[in-house]
């Protein structure tokens, strides 16, 4: 489960920059092609937070669709699953979203 480590980092990251004031929340982008499940990165949230300022804290996860450009035809498409591929059938891509993994917020109180 590499969600474990990058939840880790995440919590960190958090706890470093509260200082000592209690997070509340904490929302992160979360790309589809970064193969990290969501609910399993609640989870791991949960036990990475435990015995720090973001112990109870509400992990908010914004799902970013994969989206590539064609270099075929030209279009700009978000894809339904994991294959890398044009609508137009083509595999010369370029992914243009889908890769993100970062903090956008933090709530702290």
């Amino acid at each position: 489960m590499h969600e474990l480590p990058i939840t880790q980092s995440v919590v960190d990251a958090v706890c470093e920059r509260a200082g000592d004031r209690r997070v509340r929340r904490v929302r992160v982008q979360v790309g589809a092609l970064t193969a990290v499940l969501p609910e399993a990165m609640r989870f791991c949230f949960e036990l990475a937070a435990e015995g720090t300022v973001a112990e109870g804290a509400w992990l908010e996860i914004d799902e970013r669709p994969a989206a590539v450009h064609c270099r075929g035809c030209g279009a700009d498409a978000v894809l339904a699953d994991f294959l890398l591929l044009c609508p137009c059938g083509s595999a010369d891509v370029q992914v243009t979203a889908g890769r993100e993994l970062r903090i956008l917020s933090m709530e702290v109180g």
